[in-house]
């Protein structure tokens, strides 16, 4: 009973949020969150929609509703609403591969191929990779998702860019040349360990480094919903319309 369960304090800010949105009907406040918590009740369990229990309605009209807030960007607006209060001191690069289930092959062709879907192959299968950027505080700023295969400096810049920071902190995976000159034009500071076989080693703050950590736990926070830890979904934005909630509802604790 308690899997879609929002708390009170969190459900009003999404309410007032969803309130104040142009392209949201809202409706009444106990039919909305009866739809809202029908769709985190899919999000914790990571079950297929037809599994929803029938307190939340039928589970086709609460996955068609769920796909056109994804068309219309909603969950994506609603992450970057609760965002605006990131702390900007530094920011955290890191990403994660995530499981794609077999469902989430065999879509359609006019979406095109599995590349253009965020599917690839890696070392661990049939995966895809969530590329992703946290503020001072541990919480999430962007995301990008690519095919698993994808090596972590692929998506860096796109990350910061027109994001504005003191430090950006990464692991030496993120030790590029290209990347070090970005940040450096951004006027902030690498903290990014060099990597061992570099002609030239530099120093970076080991102190600050150790604050890398925070991008790891929030991952491990995301992945506790079970509809984040393995995909499912045949589309991205579907993919990432999951991830962008769980990202709200981290950011509302």
């Amino acid at each position: 009973m308690t899997a879609g369960k929002i708390e009170n304090s969190a459900w009003r800010k999404i309410y007032q949020f969803l309130k104040a949105h142009p392209n949201v009907y809202a409706g009444k406040q106990e039919n909305c969150r009866r739809f809202v918590e029908g769709v985190h009740w899919i999000l914790r369990t990571g079950a297929q929609w037809r599994e929803l229990p029938k307190r939340y309605g039928h589970w086709n009209s609460v996955y068609k509703r769920f796909a056109r807030w994804e068309e219309r960007e909603i969950w994506a607006e609603m992450h970057d609403h609760f965002a605006q209060d990131a702390d900007m001191e530094n920011v955290i690069l890191d990403s994660t591969v995530v499981r794609a289930h077999m469902c989430a092959a065999g879509g359609s062709k006019k979406n095109g191929p599995q590349s253009e879907q965020a599917l690839g192959r890696s070392r661990g299968g049939f995966t895809t990779k969530l590329h992703l950027v946290v503020d001072a505080l541990g919480n999430a700023i962007r995301y990008i998702l690519t095919g698993g295969q994808r090596h972590d400096i692929s998506q860096a810049e796109a990350l910061l860019q027109g994001l504005a920071f003191l430090r950006a902190i990464a692991d030496k995976g993120y030790d590029s040349d290209d990347f070090l000159e970005f940040i450096a034009q951004l006027e902030a500071e690498a903290v990014i360990p060099p990597r061992s076989n570099r002609v030239e080693q530099r120093e970076y703050d080991k102190h600050l480094y150790k604050e890398r950590h925070l991008v790891e736990c929030f991952i491990n926070k995301i992945k506790w919903y079970r509809r984040v830890f393995t995909r499912y979904e045949k589309l991205a934005s579907r993919y990432l319309a999951f991830v962008h909630f769980a990202s709200t509802l981290v950011w509302l604790r």
